[in-house]
């Protein structure tokens, strides 16, 4: 009989085997089972009813044939992504992602990471992911449109409010749900608004949405940091990316009165020591969509170096708002020798396991993505309440809403990780919270 690192070991090893040549998906899966060692041992019947290795395998994966034309008249074909991952706690929620890097196995990566972090926002919404290889870039509106509208084409009949619940993600904003609703809408002639979010709140979209994923990072790091006796007020921040969580995870911390002095995009870095000015940063990236070294040009006493490394500026917390795999042991240690205090992720898994590692060690506050970003797809969840009850909420109870929720994912990590023998590691205390939250609601439902 094996003992429960050894079921633990076998059970990734089949993950790898099953999905050759998804690293992002196997490095995800590992992330989470591997912390599940106590609870095994606590309870018992999750293994003998085989529940880590059915919440591994998604419920199901959707490949198809995107065809679209361009301005000129040139046909073009990418391919479309949805995977449904688990809905033991509801239907299946998480965004659409259009960027040339998606592959089956990112899409996987993104809808298992998706399981535990709606798990722990404690509403009821299952887990799931989709998107496409297309490159946004460069196109036009009526590109955009046409793409769309092909997407959705093919996606309509796998979705449905009850069913599986899109919303954005890179590439994917409020324009972009625009179009794809108003295919939805075409082929069903139903305004079913509560099978998509992420929409413009003038036709059913939740206040905050933009900002939530960025704020509720925040309001996760400000729990870390209440919980140890301290606060924002004062702490000098860097936040990598400059996208929209990025940008709204900056414009909170100064609400806090916190001084964030660096943001970065895929070119380089923007550092200013008397703080970002992010007006200017929202300005260059939402309304002119340039890079962000333009900033120098416009703020003299700032620098911006070209390829630079956010993570070698001094600071006392860290926002990693970027992507996958950005910060990794090296820029740890140096996080760590230059007095890091706190490190939150903003992004979906951007600090490698040895960098994680290296946080834990040290000591230092730990927000990993599944509850640090859980801002997001909570606040979806909030507009999903809206959409069925045909009602509109003002900005400040949905901020106040988002704000509890967050609180309530931090108190949830914090008594778990302290249940389990790992005071103050919330990557234990979430992945352990979540995973039990999933598993419950397996068990409850027999062996589906």
């Amino acid at each position: 009989m094996p003992n429960n690192r050894q079921r633990i070991g076998a059970i990734y090893e089949e993950v790898v085997n099953r999905n050759p040549g998804e690293a992002e998906f196997h490095q995800a899966v590992k992330e989470v089972i591997e912390t599940l060692e106590p609870v095994l041992r606590r309870y018992p019947h999750y293994a003998e009813h085989k529940i880590i290795e059915r919440i591994c395998e998604p419920e199901r994966q959707i490949i198809f044939r995107v065809p679209w034309q361009d301005d000129k008249g040139e046909v073009h074909i990418n391919r479309g992504f949805r995977v449904g991952f688990n809905s033991a706690l509801g239907p299946y929620k998480g965004g659409l992602r259009f960027h040339p890097s998606v592959l089956i196995g990112t899409i996987k990566f993104l809808a298992f990471q998706q399981t535990f972090k709606n798990a722990l926002t404690g509403l009821p919404i299952g887990s799931g992911k989709g998107g496409s290889d297309f490159d946004p870039k460069g196109k036009s509106d009526s590109e955009m449109m046409r793409f769309c509208q092909s997407f959705m084409t093919e996606l309509y009949r796998h979705i449905g409010e009850m069913t599986d619940v899109p919303a954005g993600d890179i590439g994917v904003g409020a324009r972009e749900v625009g179009y794809l609703f108003g295919q939805y809408k075409r082929i069903t002639n139903r305004y079913e608004s509560g099978v998509l979010t992420g929409k413009s709140p003038s036709w059913g979209g939740a206040l905050v949405r933009k900002e939530a994923t960025g704020y509720g990072t925040v309001f996760f790091t400000e729990a870390m940091l209440k919980a140890r006796k301290m606060d924002l007020q004062g702490q000098t921040c860097v936040v990598s990316g400059s996208g929209n969580v990025a940008l709204y995870a900056m414009q909170q911390l100064q609400i806090l009165g916190a001084k964030v002095v660096a943001c970065s995009d895929s070119s380089g870095v923007i550092y200013h020591k008397d703080g970002i000015h992010l007006d200017t940063i929202q300005r260059l990236k939402e309304v002119e969509r340039k890079r962000i070294k333009e900033y120098a040009d416009e703020h003299k006493d700032a620098q911006y170096m070209e390829g630079g490394n956010i993570w070698s500026i001094p600071c006392d917390v860290a926002l990693p708002c970027a992507t996958q795999n950005e910060l990794d042991a090296d820029a740890a240690r140096t996080l760590v020798a230059n007095g890091v205090i706190a490190v939150a992720e903003g992004a979906n898994m951007p600090t490698t396991p040895d960098a994680v590692k290296v946080f834990h060690e040290a000591g230092i506050a730990f927000g990993p993505g599944k509850a640090a970003n859980a801002g997001g797809v909570a606040t979806s969840a909030l507009e999903m309440q809206q959409n069925a009850s045909r009602d509109a909420w003002s900005f400040e109870y949905t901020e106040t809403r988002l704000r509890e929720i967050m609180r309530n994912i931090h108190a949830d990590c914090q008594r778990t990780a302290e249940e389990f023998g790992a005071p103050g590691n919330y990557a234990y205390g979430a992945n352990i919270a979540s995973f039990k939250r999933v598993a419950d609601a397996m068990l409850a439902f027999g062996l589906i």
